[in-house]
C-alpha cells in the first residue's frame, strides 16, 4: 500500500539559490551606491613630474628680451637738400665734436642766399643813411642856435647902450630903432628855432630807436641767412662713432633726409619691448637682471616710451655698476624684470600643466603616491620659477606639474 509523502516547502537547494541571488544583489547595490564611479586612467610614474607645494617669498617678474644700444645717439639729418660735394668720414669712424662728415652743394640755395644778403645789406645801408641824415639835421639845429645866441650876445649890450644914448639925445631915433629891430628879430628867431629843435629832438630820439632796432633785426637776419649755407656742411655734434649708409659724391639728398647717426662710445643701455598688459605696472626705477658671460648684472628702468605699437611698449634700462665686458650694440639679452615688492605666498613650480588647465585645476597625489585626484585651484601671479597659489593647495602637498595632454581630463589617475 502506497504511502503519501509530504513535500518540503523550502528545499535546501532553493534556499541556497535565493540566498546567493540576494547576496549578489546586495553587492551590486553596494557598488551602485558606494562604489567610486569617477573616470580613471593608469599612468607610469616615470612619465610624470611630481612637485611639492611650498610656502615662501614670491617675487613677481616677467621674462623679456632686450637689445643693447648706445646710451646716447645723435641723428644726422640734412636741414638743406642738395648733392653731396664731398664725403669726409666713412661709417665706423671715431669722430671729434665739430669734425666734418659730409659737405653738400646747392647752387639755387647759394644764389638765393646771395640775393637775400644783398637785399639785407642794402636795407641796412638805407637805415644807416637815414640815421645819419637825422643826426646831421640835429647838428644843423645846434649850429643855428649857436649862431643866434652869438648874435644876441653881441646885440644885447649894443641895444642897452643905444637905448641909453637915444634917451640922452646922443643918437638918432632911426639908428636906435635899427638896433632894437635886430635885437628883437634874433630873440624871436631864438624862440622859434629852440621850439623847432626841441620838437625835432623828441622825434629824432623815437626815430633813432626804431632805426636801431630795425638795423639790429636785419643784422641778425643777415647772420641767419649766412648760416643757411653752413647747413650744407654736416659736422659731428659730439665725440662718438659714426654710423651711416653708403654715401658717395653726387648723391642727391632731400631736406630732412637722415644721413646717419653718431653714438657715444663706451656707454650702453638696453631697449626692452614689454607687452602692453603690463603698462600700468611698469614705472621708472624698477629693476631687472640679466646674465652675460656667466655673470649676473642688474639694470634699472630709466625711461618709458609712451607709444604702444603692435601690442607692446618700450622701456630703456641702464646697467647699475660695472658694464659687461665686450658688450656691443645690437646684442640681444634675456632678462627678468621684477614687478613690485616680494610677498609671502603658497607656491607651486612652473610646469606644462598650466597650459592644459589654465591654472584652474591640478592633480594632487594621495599620501602614498598611488593616486592623483583632480582638484580645483586658483592661480595668481607667476615668476620665472613658480606660480602663486591663492586657493586650493596647502604647503607640503604633492602635485603633478608636467603636461596633462595624455590624461584625457580624467578625474583620477592611478599611478604604477
Amino acid at each position: 500500500m502506497d504511502r503519501r509523502i509530504e513535500k518540503k516547502k523550502w528545499p535546501l537547494k532553493r534556499v541556497t539559490i535565493y540566498v546567493g541571488s540576494g547576496a549578489i544583489l546586495l553587492v551590486l547595490l553596494f557598488q551602485f551606491v558606494f562604489a567610486d564611479r569617477r573616470s580613471k586612467l593608469k599612468i607610469d610614474r616615470e612619465k610624470i613630474i611630481v612637485s611639492t607645494v611650498t610656502r615662501g617669498e614670491f617675487q613677481e617678474n616677467i621674462p623679456e628680451t632686450g637689445t643693447v644700444t648706445p646710451s646716447q645717439t645723435f641723428y644726422l639729418d640734412a636741414i638743406e637738400g642738395g648733392a653731396i660735394k664731398k664725403v669726409y668720414a666713412e661709417s665706423g669712424t671715431l669722430l671729434k665734436k665739430g669734425q666734418l662728415i659730409v659737405e653738400l652743394t646747392n647752387l639755387n640755395r647759394e644764389l638765393s642766399v646771395l640775393s637775400q644778403e644783398a637785399s639785407l645789406n642794402e636795407s641796412i645801408n638805407r637805415v644807416r643813411e637815414t640815421r645819419l641824415s637825422l643826426e646831421q639835421n640835429n647838428l644843423n639845429h645846434q649850429q643855428n642856435l649857436a649862431l643866434i645866441q652869438n648874435e644876441l650876445e653881441k646885440l644885447a649890450p649894443k641895444y642897452e647902450r643905444d637905448k641909453q644914448l637915444f634917451d640922452g639925445g646922443y643918437i638918432s631915433k632911426q639908428e636906435f630903432e635899427t638896433t632894437e629891430a635886430d635885437y628883437k628879430y634874433y630873440l624871436k628867431r631864438l624862440e622859434i628855432t629852440s621850439a623847432s629843435y626841441r620838437k625835432d629832438s623828441m622825434n629824432m630820439k623815437s626815430q633813432i630807436t626804431q632805426l636801431n632796432e630795425s638795423e639790429t633785426r636785419m643784422i641778425k637776419s643777415l647772420k641767419r641767412v649766412g648760416q643757411i649755407l653752413d647747413n650744407l656742411i654736416i659736422r659731428s655734434p659730439i665725440d662718438g662713432q659714426l654710423s651711416t649708409p653708403q654715401l658717395f659724391e653726387g648723391q642727391s639728398i632731400d631736406p630732412g633726409q637722415r644721413l646717419g647717426q653718431v653714438d657715444v662710445v663706451g656707454s650702453y643701455k638696453v631697449r626692452v619691448p614689454i607687452d602692453e598688459i603690463y603698462l600700468a605696472r611698469i614705472h621708472k626705477g624698477l629693476t631687472g637682471t640679466t646674465t652675460y658671460a656667466g655673470r649676473e648684472y642688474t639694470l634699472k628702468i630709466t625711461y618709458i616710451y609712451p607709444t604702444v605699437s603692435s601690442g607692446a611698449f618700450t622701456v630703456d634700462m641702464e646697467f647699475e655698476g660695472e658694464l659687461p665686458k665686450d658688450i656691443k650694440p645690437g646684442l640681444s639679452l634675456r632678462m627678468t624684470i621684477a614687478l613690485g615688492e616680494s610677498s609671502d605666498a603658497v607656491l607651486v613650480p612652473l610646469g606644462g600643466f598650466y597650459n592644459d588647465t589654465g591654472g584652474q585645476w591640478i592633480y594632487v597625489l594621495n599620501s602614498d603616491g598611488t593616486q592623483a585626484e583632480k582638484r580645483r585651484i586658483k592661480i595668481g601671479r607667476k615668476n620665472k620659477l613658480s606660480y602663486e597659489v591663492l586657493d586650493g593647495l596647502n604647503p607640503g602637498e604633492k602635485v603633478i606639474t608636467s603636461t596633462y595632454q595624455n590624461f584625457s581630463d580624467k578625474e583620477l589617475l592611478l599611478i604604477k
